[in-house]
């Protein structure tokens, strides 16, 4: 078991080794821009460790469907979102969640439901829109922001600069065709 978590941890760093270095180089990716986050990289590597745990818990469980969850991590606020097939499932991963050393807390955007080919298709047409958005945007910094999306729902998590830029998100996703609703996870620093 502990080699097994030691290669887990290895291969974390190499993912975000990997992932600093497309964006270094100007390449794109899911996420967080590691190279323009406003956390110091020991936080990035606690948070990056955190959501690795939790989904690696996630995958060993019998309730949850790990797959069908996307697990963001910002100073140690572990945020859940997705559709999951039962209340059950939420409840449950929500605990395990909560039981990973070093979460200070957990939000549930956990929707029960379930998503169709053409659901899927939908969303992430609509987080592409948002996405081109907010880069397009000169005052944002959109590569600190992720946008997770769910049956209409979007979820922005991250770290920007101002209050401004935080409004200036949220209203460009509110204003994207397809929104039915937009959940703020975002911190001011």
């Amino acid at each position: 078991m502990k080699k097994y978590l030691l290669l887990l941890f290895v291969l974390s760093m190499f993912a975000i080794a990997g992932c600093t270095a497309a964006y270094v180089a100007g390449g794109a990716g899911g996420g967080y821009a590691v190279g323009t986050d406003e956390r110091p990289v020991q936080r990035m590597m606690d948070d990056s460790t955190i959501t690795t745990r939790v989904n690696h818990e996630m995958v060993k469980d019998d309730v949850v469907k790990a797959r069908q969850i996307d697990v963001d991590t910002v100073d140690g606020h572990v945020t859940l979102t997705g559709v999951v097939g039962t209340s059950r499932e939420s409840v449950r991963a929500v605990e395990i969640a909560q039981g990973v050393n070093g979460v200070k807390s957990v939000t549930n955007n956990l929707q029960i439901g379930e998503r169709s080919f053409g659901n899927i298709w939908d969303d992430n047409l609509i987080s592409n829109k948002i996405k081109a958005k907010l880069i397009a945007e000169p005052e944002v910094r959109s590569l600190n922001i992720d946008v997770d999306v769910y049956l209409g729902v979007v979820t922005l998590t991250g770290i920007v600069g101002s209050q401004y830029q935080k409004d200036r998100a949220i209203e460009i996703s509110r204003s994207t065709d397809g929104t039915v609703k937009v959940i703020d996870n975002l911190k001011v620093r």
